[in-house]
């Protein structure tokens, strides 16, 4: 079916006169497209990631006013047509079945575009389309999920509601711009009848350009909209970006690249080293990032692929500041700038160098077939703020053919250790200098923090020991059985599990033991035992770097020496220590018992018992990322002394409240908790079952009372 072009109503110029007069200058043929998928239409279209189902164009001389024939083509898809699509178009799966693929299809229209082209008088086209949708939202991120190369004429085109905005600005913006809408400004009479889906469209497009030509085009068509073929790499050089285009990707899987993001946005035009992937406390990527595009309207079109996929990760995009971008992806360090200063360079991270390596030895590991640009000048090592190594380095390459045979070197072994290799980004690289330039003792991140019950003392002697690669489901029982005979020389309360920012098991540990000489002797008889199939790294530290990790710092493998300790100690800057404070007893509690009921009793003879330490106004500490866990375990929520409501203790019986001995509050007990359960949790106070005297549930079964054990202080 070749219907016959659409004429203007309004009187315009004989068309076989324009051919024998001389054209007059203005843009070259136009390609009016129009396309659908099986999903969304509209201003939705490319929001649902469904498959492109339709493709309908005509070809338009803007000089001679001649138009070519109207063609329509479907394209194969295996996705079920939505209801909304089914019901406009009146296609049907079989039909789709039987019709081409995308790539045959793009080929049959290159082909059938340029025979319109070359007989309406040739030159150069251009494509035109309703909105920007079909082709950045639809068409590149279809045909990159497919692999499929593009034309370059997929990569500019005219939006037709810009340039009628650009004739006549008085009307609604150009986004909230429909076809339907332009004719009816225009006073354009259109064939209602025509019901052949995508027809209608591009005959009425046809009529809106032909009448903006009339008009006073020297405007017109003239700057095309460019969909960027390569995301340009580069450091953020911007000191204050608009918030207006910033996104923040969540969920991208742990070896992403900034390519790979670039190439989930693909179709949109990210700024200039606009891709800056975080990082956690640890150093290592949380599977976020930031994006920064180059104006707003690309910001609102990747605000629509919200929880599109890449690969089998489904992709969660939220606004962002301009702030955070700034944050992740800016430095000032001047070392950064020029090691950043070469363009077009790959970058790639070194992880778990020697700390003795030096520029020599990092080349001589990448081998001459993978020359490093600039030589030692190409490298750069990342320090602690005192000057020691990380173990980190970054390099740059000329191209992407020798980044991947640096690549082939992932694991290779220099020395006596393997080097792990990865692709990072300019962002990452001032990352990572940013953290190791200024170590904080409390991040600055938003977080939650949570008091510590229990006074950390200050010391350098190394009395505690670090447990490394704990299994996550590992509890304090777990802990004790592993270390045998060593667990009976922890301290009171000397159990300190250390979970990450998500409130997870990390797998660190800390043991606070009686002596310098108990903690080295657990290291060596326990360093790299099995636990649950996992061997488990036992290291002698400091109460000092304990306390480090557990307000909320790091601390790596340099600050320690493994068993038997023959090296000598690489320990960490000076940090803030942190001072025993005095016992606090609540009022509540002090009202209802005598002083001495409510001093802990020492369980292990010879052994120091720590103070009870509640928290008070002035002399809470906090802690963040990580949670400090006594032994025996609570949940975190009530870390702090909590109050006993007033009803709990107006319901409980007379005789038990005029007991010798101590009130304890649990929360968020598991509605099948039973006694047996509530006890288990006090094993490590080695108390007999005498010791109990009741449990009172309060209302709620998950906020429930137990009852003392006697003579033992409220934690």
């Amino acid at each position: 079916m070749t219907p016959p072009p659409p004429q203007p109503p309004s009187p315009g110029p004989n068309p076989a006169a324009d051919s024998a007069a001389e054209p007059r200058s203005g843009p070259g043929p136009l390609v009016v497209l129009f396309g659908a998928t099986a999903g969304a239409l509209g201003s939705d279209l490319g929001s649902d990631e469904t498959d492109l189902i339709l493709l309908v164009w005509q070809v338009v001389e803007p000089r001679s006013r001649q138009v070519g024939t109207l063609h329509k083509s479907l394209v194969r898809a295996e996705a079920a047509l939505s209801p909304q699509c089914r019901e406009a178009s009146g296609l049907s799966a079989d039909s789709l079945a039987r019709a081409e693929p995308l790539d045959k299809v793009l080929q049959q229209f290159s082909q059938l575009v340029s025979g319109d082209v070359a007989l309406l008088g040739g030159g150069p086209y251009m494509l035109c389309t309703d909105g920007q949708q079909l082709l950045r939202q639809v068409l590149h991120p279809e045909a990159s999920r497919k692999n499929l190369p593009l034309p370059d004429i997929f990569f500019s085109f005219y939006d037709l509601r810009r340039e009628f905005h650009v004739q006549h600005p008085g009307t609604c913006p150009a986004r909230d711009l429909t076809v339907a809408s332009m004719a009816q400004d225009l006073g354009l009479e259109t064939d209602a009848t025509e019901d052949d889906f995508g027809v209608w469209e591009v005959k009425t497009m046809v009529a809106v350009i032909l009448h903006l030509l009339e008009g006073p085009g020297g405007q017109l068509f003239s700057k095309p909209e460019v969909v960027k073929q390569k995301y340009e790499t580069g450091p953020c050089k911007a000191e204050v970006v608009d918030s207006e285009t910033v996104v923040r990707a969540r969920g991208l899987p742990w070896q992403s690249s900034d390519q790979d993001v670039a190439r989930f946005f693909k179709g949109l035009n990210i700024a200039r080293g606009g891709v800056a992937l975080c990082l956690n406390a640890q150093g290592r990527r949380n599977g976020e990032a930031l994006i920064r595009f180059v104006d707003s309207e690309q910001r609102d079109l990747a605000l629509r692929r919200h929880k599109h996929h890449m690969g089998v990760r489904y992709i969660e995009v939220y606004k962002a500041t301009g702030e955070e971008f700034v944050k992740i992806a800016g430095g000032t360090s001047l070392e950064v700038a020029r090691f950043l200063s070469r363009e077009d360079q790959v970058i790639l991270r070194l992880r778990g160098l020697p700390f003795s390596a030096g520029p020599a030895d990092v080349l001589g590991f990448l081998g001459p077939e993978c020359p490093v640009t600039g030589g030692a000048d190409g490298l750069l090592f990342v320090r602690h703020p005192d000057g020691r190594p990380t173990g980190d380095a970054f390099a740059l390459f000329a191209c992407e053919e020798l980044a991947q045979a640096a690549l082939r070197r992932h694991k290779g072994m220099l020395g006596k250790r393997y080097i792990e290799l990865f692709r990072s980004t300019a962002a990452e690289v001032q990352q990572v200098l940013n953290r190791y330039a200024s170590t904080p003792l409390l991040p600055t991140l938003n977080a939650p923090l949570l008091p510590i019950p229990f006074p950390l003392a200050a010391g350098t002697g190394r009395d505690c020991v670090r447990l490394r690669g704990l299994p996550y489901t590992a509890t304090i029982e777990d802990i004790l059985s592993f270390l045998g005979e060593a667990a009976a020389d922890i301290r009171p309360h000397g159990v300190h599990m250390v979970l990450n920012q998500q409130g997870r098991p990390s797998g660190d540990a800390f043991i606070q033991m009686t002596s310098a000489e108990r903690a080295l002797a657990a290291a060596q008889r326990c360093h790299k035992k099995m636990m649950k199939e996992r061997y488990v790294e036992v290291v002698p530290c400091s109460t000092e770097e304990m306390s480090r990790v557990l307000m909320g710092g790091t601390l790596g493998r340099s600050g320690m020496s493994p068993p038997p300790c023959k090296l000598p100690c690489l320990s960490p800057p000076a940090y803030a220590t942190f001072q025993a404070t005095p016992a606090l007893i609540p009022t509540e509690t002090a009202a209802l018992y005598p002083s001495s009921a409510l001093l802990p009793a020492p369980r292990v003879p010879g052994a120091p018992t720590p103070v009870a330490y509640y928290p008070g106004p002035a002399t809470q500490f906090y802690m963040n990322y990580t949670a400090y866990y006594p032994s025996p375990p609570v949940s975190p929520t009530t870390l702090g002394y909590l109050t006993t409501p007033s009803a709990a203790l107006a319901s409980a019986p007379t005789s038990v409240l005029s007991q010798p001995g101590a009130l304890v509050r649990m929360q968020g007990i598991p509605y099948t908790a039973g006694m047996k359960d509530l006890l288990s949790v006090f094993q490590a106070y080695q108390l007999a079952p005498d010791d109990y005297t009741s449990l009172i549930p309060v209302g709620d079964p998950s906020r429930t009372v137990l009852q003392a054990p006697k003579e033992w202080v409220c934690l």
